[in-house]
């Protein structure tokens, strides 16, 4: 018996389930949460120290940077990555 979805792209796999739309948005912000961390823990900033820096709380941090929650704002995620000294690039596709 084979596997209906193997040898599909996760976007395919999705799109087939009818589910892109939904799950798009829940992945990019993992994504970007998971680049967020990965770039704090290289240049050695702990989240309070990074709260400090974007003038913001810890928890609002937290929120930030749980990839559960796709309810952020740009401009967070700016400041974020400025300080980081790197960019947000976003594009209509």
């Amino acid at each position: 018996m084979t596997h209906p979805i193997r040898g599909s792209s996760l976007d395919d796999s999705l799109k087939e389930a009818d589910l892109r739309d939904t799950a798009q948005p829940h992945v990019l912000k993992s994504l970007l949460a998971w680049q967020l961390d990965q770039e704090m823990k290289r240049q050695g900033l702990t989240k309070s120290e990074m709260a400090r820096r974007m003038n913001t709380s810890r928890a609002q941090l937290d929120r930030l940077l749980d990839p559960g929650n796709d309810r952020v704002q740009l401009d967070k995620l700016q400041r974020a990555a400025t300080i980081l000294g790197r960019s947000l690039r976003l594009e209509l596709a």
